[in-house]
């Protein structure tokens, strides 16, 4: 039996507030879900190809394309969904368009109706990504053993993902009112985890526990979070009080020790101090922050995973090395 036989898939949806990396985080994800031989879809929403940039590849169009392999021989496909094609998908699905459909298109009624109507741009983008994991072979097994979708920023994500529930509740009847409710049954079930990306920082972490507060009160299951661009801490809880407090003398003493000039006033290693102590305070004044902002999200009673800054940037050695961090921590749970 194959992984993809005997795994189920999951949807996982990574959010977070802009700037904390949350597509290069759905992009290792993606890979760690695909070790071991497992197909993963990575689907963007946005439009932004940033999946494309991630993998440093050419922009993707709107078909499901190999991007990666995975450690294992496991495959990452990546989807970037169009709204307007996936409108046309839809009404060929339900209504069976087929050409009609092709020419409302040039009329320009599909881009009218992706623009105007009430959300249904959300409604296709979440609905193509959760098609994709209710999607059986000729055989009946799973297309793929995970979705990964690098979706909206926190501050949407709510109402990104419960759009079909208000369709739902304006379509009484009818194939639009199928469809919502069975993308709404993939979002709310166990198969699904919406994830949440910050930084040891106070406004996303703020925005964090925001956001994982609206998540629970619409019923969207929330998986974990991952702290992303984590500093190293370079100095021990005595160094770090000192650097805080701006211990001059014990500071110039510990230099003329090494070897650095002089402790006394005017001397090498005294003029030193300053600069070294202004260096040494910041990085002590981060480090408590930090631990305050690691406390409110430890609050949250979720799993949460770290990940460290890359000083070089992340290129592509670098997302497999995240991925693998990501693995290594159990990020992937049962699909591991």
């Amino acid at each position: 039996m194959s992984p993809q036989q005997s795994t189920p898939t999951r949807l996982h949806i990574v959010t977070g507030k802009g700037g904390t990396g949350k597509t290069t985080v759905a992009a290792a994800l993606a890979l760690a879900l695909a070790a071991e031989g497992r197909r993963t879809l990575l689907v963007e929403v946005e439009g932004r190809q940033g999946i494309a940039q991630v993998f440093e590849t050419g922009a993707l169009p709107y078909e499901e394309r190999k991007i990666a392999v995975a450690p294992g021989g496991g495959e990452v496909r990546a989807l970037a969904i169009d709204p307007e094609l996936a409108l046309l998908d839809y009404l060929d699905m339900f209504y069976k368009l087929g050409r009609a459909g092709r020419a409302l298109k040039k009329l320009g009624a599909i881009d009218f109706a992706t623009t105007v109507a009430p959300g249904l741009r959300d409604v296709l983008l979440t609905g193509k990504a959760c098609e994709a994991v209710r999607r059986k072979d000729n055989a009946g097994w799973r297309a793929y053993d995970a979705v990964v979708m690098d979706a909206p920023p926190t501050g949407r994500i709510t109402r990104f993902l419960n759009v079909n529930d208000e369709v739902a509740g304006l379509a009484r009847i009818g194939p639009i009112y199928n469809q919502a409710q069975a993308v709404m049954r993939v979002l709310k079930s166990t198969e699904t985890a919406v994830h949440l990306v910050t930084l040891l920082e106070e406004m996303p972490v703020q925005e964090t526990v925001d956001g994982v507060a609206e998540l629970r009160a619409a019923g969207l299951p929330v998986g974990a979070v991952v702290v992303n661009m984590l500093r190293p801490v370079l100095l021990d809880d005595a160094d770090l009080e000192s650097a805080a407090n701006g211990r001059r003398t014990a500071v110039a003493k510990a230099l003329s020790q090494a070897g650095l000039g002089g402790a006394r006033k005017g001397g090498q290693a005294e003029r030193l101090v300053d600069p070294l102590l202004a260096q040494a305070h910041e990085h002590a004044q981060r480090v408590l922050l930090e631990r305050r902002e690691r406390a409110e999200i430890a609050t949250l009673g979720l799993p949460t995973y770290e990940l460290e800054l890359r000083g070089e940037g992340v290129d592509l050695g670098g997302l497999y090395r995240l991925a693998d961090s990501l693995r290594k921590q159990g990020m992937t749970g049962g699909e591991n």
